[in-house]
């Protein structure tokens, strides 16, 4: 495993989290070319001599349509982004039901969070605790107004001192070098994408459904038929590529990402063998088990569904963002 100095982990991060924007206009737009281009093919057409029902593909007619779509898109995209990437804080806070944590409540929480802020010579994040007995934590936030560790209070009573530093430590990194801006961008590219494609593949589908029960009036139908059988197979595609779009994010966010911040804990808490035994505690039983979203899952420190046995453990085990804990465990052992 190469290990990096932290201040290129942040290069890297910011460098990654630039080209996820990069990326934003060109697969909106590609993605709106391709919904113009299979609506004029697949929504006109005439028919032969024989009765069939010929398609064609005015390029002209699509790029015009296009080139007056793309302020539109772009100013769209933009500001879904930025009220998105704006209220993340509240959007996580919903989907795992954390809550402000006061000092007055946990002052040993507290008090393992400043001295190890002391120790790296950041800023304090806040503290939030989700309600649920069992064990995970997380990292969020986007700025130094923003960044919040969150833990359960699972998590909170059934480690002790040293593994929940050691934890705090991991999480700590992960803000360090930039880990939670970069996830949060992918989880609005992600969303946006993949919205932007169900809402294409929609209005296509709709519009064939009118445009196909007009043609089955003069063709018995199989103009229709054949129009919607189409459209049936371009959902597929396109759901396809959303999911793999989906996969390449996640894979560019890196597994590598929590063998850093596992490094970085157990530097920052100054006890490997202390964050070894926290992650094996959090793997017999982890927390946050309850949160649908998949990309908020993203953030924890251990994922939930990478702990089921079966074909679905294996399977998520192959699409995960997280390495094995098995495998992490090993290498703090090692320190």
């Amino acid at each position: 495993m190469e290990y990096v100095g932290i201040q290129t982990q942040i290069r890297r991060n910011n460098m990654k989290s630039m080209l996820l924007l990069l990326m934003f206009p060109i697969i909106i737009l590609a993605t709106v070319w391709v919904f113009l281009a299979l609506v004029n093919y697949f929504g006109g057409g005439y028919y032969d001599v024989d009765g069939n029902v010929v398609h064609t593909l005015d390029l002209e007619t699509v790029n015009y349509y296009f080139i007056t779509t793309i302020p539109w898109v772009i100013v769209g995209v933009a500001l879904w982004f930025t009220i998105a990437y704006f209220s993340n804080t509240s959007m996580i806070n919903h989907a795992t039901g954390s809550r402000p944590l006061t000092r007055k409540e946990n002052p040993r929480i507290y008090n393992i969070v400043e001295n190890l802020c002391m120790t790296c010579n950041m800023d304090m994040p806040k503290i939030n605790v989700v309600d649920d007995p069992q064990l995970n934590a997380f990292a969020s936030g986007i700025n130094k107004n923003s960044y919040t560790v969150t833990v359960t209070t699972g998590l909170m009573s059934r480690l002790n001192d040293e593994e929940l530093a050691g934890v705090i430590g991991h999480e700590l990194t992960h803000i360090r070098n930039h880990d939670t801006r970069l996830l949060i961008t992918s989880i609005i590219f992600v969303g946006i994408v993949s919205t932007v494609m169900s809402l294409a593949v929609r209005m296509m589908f709709n519009s064939m459904i009118y445009g196909g029960d007009r043609r089955s009036s003069n063709s018995n139908g199989k103009g229709g038929g054949i129009s919607i059988i189409v459209i049936f197979l371009i959902g597929i595609v396109c759901c396809a590529i959303a999911y793999f779009f989906t996969l390449i994010t996640r894979f560019a966010i890196s597994r590598k990402r929590e063998y850093m911040a596992d490094a970085g804990g157990a530097e920052l808490s100054g006890n490997p063998l202390a964050l070894a035994s926290a992650l094996r505690k959090i793997s017999d039983d982890p927390g946050l088990d309850n949160v649908g979203r998949e990309d908020v899952a993203q953030l924890f420190i251990m994922h939930p569904d990478e702990m089921k046995t079966g074909i679905m453990g294996f399977m998520n085990s192959l699409f995960s963002t997280h390495p094995d804990p098995a495998k992490r465990i090993e290498i703090l052992e090692q320190f």
